[in-house]
């Protein structure tokens, strides 16, 4: 049986200068081939670039992706994944403090939270509404999109892509 092909986004929000072509180089390694990305300054961190870059592979690439980047110091990145017929998308959030962080998602880019965790989050909350808000904003990463939202901003005025044209 033929892997599933699917499409997905790497977003770096912010890497030191330096860092860029060691980031190239290992998201060419995942694709197998040399990759030169458009970076361009970082203006919520000095010193910093920022890029994205639209993916077309086999299920799992999104992962292979986050993998590949996620141990350098410094570096803000998210990645996704839409699900495919045999799989299901995904959604891989990084930042220095707070590391990895990884949610399955739906056909319309929703964070799917399994029942299992949420039966936790009720276990562990015991009643207090606040504790089981807090188990859920885990559970969907909160504390990653709070720490990247500004960087996502800051890429707003960023040169626009097309990837498809509707006729």
């Amino acid at each position: 049986m033929a892997t599933a092909q699917t499409r997905g986004v790497i977003y770096v929000h912010s890497a030191p200068r330096a860092l860029c072509p060691h980031l190239e180089w290992a998201v060419g390694r995942v694709f197998g081939r040399p990759l030169s990305f458009e970076w361009a300054d970082q203006p919520i961190l000095a010193g910093s670039r920022r890029t994205e870059h639209y993916w077309e592979g086999p299920a799992g690439t999104g992962a292979a992706l986050a993998t590949a980047i996620r141990g350098w110091e410094h570096l803000r990145f998210e990645v996704s994944e839409d699900p495919s017929p045999r799989s299901d998308g995904g959604r891989w959030l990084h930042t220095p403090g707070l590391g990895i962080h990884y949610a399955q998602t739906d056909s319309a880019g929703n964070i799917v939270v399994a029942e299992d965790r949420i039966r936790y989050a009720i276990e562990v909350a015991a009643g207090d509404p606040r504790e089981l808000q807090r188990e859920l904003d885990v559970a969907l990463g909160a504390a990653w999109d709070e720490e990247l939202e500004p960087f996502r901003h800051a890429g707003d005025d960023a040169p626009v892509v097309w990837l498809h044209k509707v006729g």
